[in-house]
C-alpha cells in the first residue's frame, strides 16, 4: 500500500513537472498576440539569423503594430506603431528606460557598457556624461568647427583619391569623434586614431552578432558551461581583451600628454580635471569604456549614415543634381545648414531609407504596464523596430522602398526639434531616432 502511494505520488509529481515545463515558451493570453510557440523555445526557432528587421514588419503585417514574442521563458514585445511608442517610450520614459541584461555582453565588457547594461548606478553615470556632452547645445559650441575643417579634408580626399571613399568617410568621422573625445585627430585611415573604434566595433560586433551564441539568457544554465568546451565564451573573453586594449592605449596617450603639460580641450581632459578634484565615480575600467562607447556612438553611426547618403545620391542622380544646386550657392559650412534644406532632407531620408540599427536598440520595463488592456509583463525586452515603422505603408510612407527626400521638405529643423513633439503623426522623430535616443533615454 505504501509503496503505491509513493508510486503514485512520484507519478503525479512527474506529470505536473512535465506539464510546467512544457509550458516554458508559452505566451500569456494577457499579452498582445504573436506568432505561435513551441514548447520550452517559445519562437526561438522562428527568429532568423539575417533580415530580422524585415520579420519584424511581417510579423506586424500579420498580428498587428504591437505584438508579442517568447524567447524560451522570455517576453518580448515589439512596438511597430507609432501610437504605441509614443504612448509608451515617450510618455512613460522612465519606466521603459532600462536595458536588457545580455551575459555574452557582460563577460566581454566586465559590465561596464551601456549598450549591454541593465540601468544601474553606473550606467545612470554614463549617460548623464554622455547626454551632457553630446547635447545640441554642447555639439554647436564644440563640434561645428571640427566637422568643417575635417569635412575640408575629406573633399580634397575624395577628389585626390576617390576609390578609396569608404576609408575617407569612416577616417573622417573616426577623427572627428577622437577630437572631441581624446583630443587626438585621426591624420590617416591606416593610423591608431583613424581606425581605432571600428577595430573595436569588429571585435564588439563578432561577439555579439546572431547566431553566434547560444541562447544564454533566456535559459540561464548554460553560462555554467565550461569556458573550454565553449568557443563562444572565448569568443567573448577575447573581443573583450582586444576592446580593452584599444581604449587603454587611448586613455594612455592622454595621460601621457597630460603628463607634460599638454591639456587639450576635450571630453577626457574635461572629465580627468573633474574626477581628480571630485573623485572618480566609477573604475578606471569603467572610465576607459565609457570614453570608448562616446567614440564608438559617435564614428560608426556617423560613417554608416554617410555611406547610406553616397549610395542613395550614386542611385538616385535627380537627388545629387537637386542637392548640388543648393550647395553650390554657398560655402558650405555648418552655419550654411539652414539654407541647404534639401540636403537636411537627404539626410532624415537616407535614416528612414536604411537606419544604421534596422531593429533598433532594445529597452526593457521596469514593471507590469497595459497598453490597450493588453500586458506587458515587467522585465519584457521592448524592441523598437525602426527598419519597419520606416518602411511600412500602414505607417504613413507611401512607396517605402524608393528613396525621395521630399518627404523631409517641410521638417528643415534639426531632428533634436522634432524629437519630443507630442504629434507623433506629424514628426520626423523616427527617422532620426537612431541620432537622438542616447539623449532621450538619458
Amino acid at each position: 500500500m505504501q509503496t503505491t502511494l509513493v508510486l503514485s505520488s512520484t507519478a503525479v509529481l512527474a506529470v505536473w513537472c512535465i506539464y510546467r515545463l512544457l509550458q516554458v515558451g508559452s505566451r500569456d493570453p494577457r499579452m498582445p498576440k504573436g506568432p505561435p510557440t513551441v514548447p520550452i523555445l517559445g519562437n526561438l526557432l522562428q527568429l532568423p539569423l539575417t533580415g530580422i528587421h524585415k520579420k519584424f514588419r511581417d510579423w506586424a503585417e500579420e498580428y498587428g503594430g504591437v505584438y508579442s514574442l517568447k524567447f524560451g521563458p522570455n517576453n518580448a514585445i515589439v512596438l511597430c506603431d507609432r501610437k504605441a511608442v509614443h504612448e509608451l517610450l515617450d510618455k512613460k520614459g522612465i519606466l521603459y528606460s532600462d536595458r536588457p541584461h545580455t551575459y555574452v555582453g557582460s563577460l566581454m565588457t566586465q559590465g561596464d557598457h551601456m549598450v549591454v547594461s541593465s540601468l544601474d548606478t553606473l550606467t545612470r553615470e554614463k549617460r548623464k556624461v554622455a547626454t551632457h556632452n553630446f547635447s545640441p547645445k554642447m555639439l554647436q559650441e564644440r563640434a561645428a568647427h571640427i566637422q568643417d575643417a575635417e569635412t575640408t579634408v575629406l573633399l580634397l580626399d575624395f577628389l585626390d583619391n576617390p576609390k578609396d571613399f569608404y576609408t575617407h568617410v569612416r577616417r573622417v568621422t573616426a577623427s572627428i569623434a577622437n577630437i572631441l573625445i581624446f583630443g587626438q585627430r585621426g591624420a590617416t585611415y591606416d593610423s591608431f586614431w583613424g581606425r581605432c573604434v571600428y577595430d573595436a566595433l569588429d571585435r564588439f560586433g563578432e561577439a555579439l552578432e546572431p547566431g553566434a551564441n547560444p541562447p544564454v539568457d533566456e535559459f540561464p544554465f548554460l553560462r555554467f558551461w565550461p569556458t573550454r568546451w565553449a568557443g563562444w565564451k572565448q569568443r567573448a573573453f577575447s573581443a573583450g581583451r582586444a576592446m580593452d586594449k584599444i581604449w587603454s592605449t587611448a586613455l594612455e596617450t592622454v595621460e601621457k600628454r597630460r603628463s607634460i603639460g599638454d591639456v587639450r580641450e576635450c571630453i577626457a581632459d574635461r572629465l580627468i580635471d573633474e574626477y581628480n578634484e571630485k573623485g572618480y565615480p566609477f573604475s578606471r575600467h569603467a572610465f576607459m569604456m565609457l570614453l570608448g562607447e562616446m567614440c564608438e556612438g559617435g564614428a560608426e553611426t556617423t560613417s554608416s549614415s554617410m555611406l547610406t547618403m553616397i549610395l542613395a545620391i550614386t542611385k538616385y542622380s535627380e537627388v545629387q543634381r537637386k542637392a548640388r544646386l543648393q550647395i553650390d550657392a554657398v560655402s558650405p559650412l555648418w552655419s550654411d545648414f539652414k539654407d541647404i534644406p534639401y540636403v537636411n532632407a537627404i539626410v532624415k531620408e537616407g535614416m528612414r531609407w536604411r537606419p544604421v540599427i534596422s531593429s533598433g536598440l532594445p529597452h526593457k520595463n521596469k514593471e507590469d504596464d497595459y497598453y490597450e488592456g493588453m500586458l506587458i509583463p515587467k522585465d519584457s525586452t521592448i524592441f523598437l523596430p525602426v527598419w519597419a515603422l520606416n518602411n511600412w505603408d500602414a505607417q504613413g510612407f507611401s512607396d517605402p522602398e524608393i528613396y525621395n527626400p521630399d518627404r523631409y521638405i517641410n521638417h528643415p529643423k534639426l531632428a533634436n526639434d522634432y524629437a519630443g513633439s507630442a504629434d507623433y503623426k506629424d514628426r520626423d522623430k523616427f527617422s532620426a531616432y537612431l541620432l537622438v535616443y542616447p539623449l532621450i533615454d538619458a
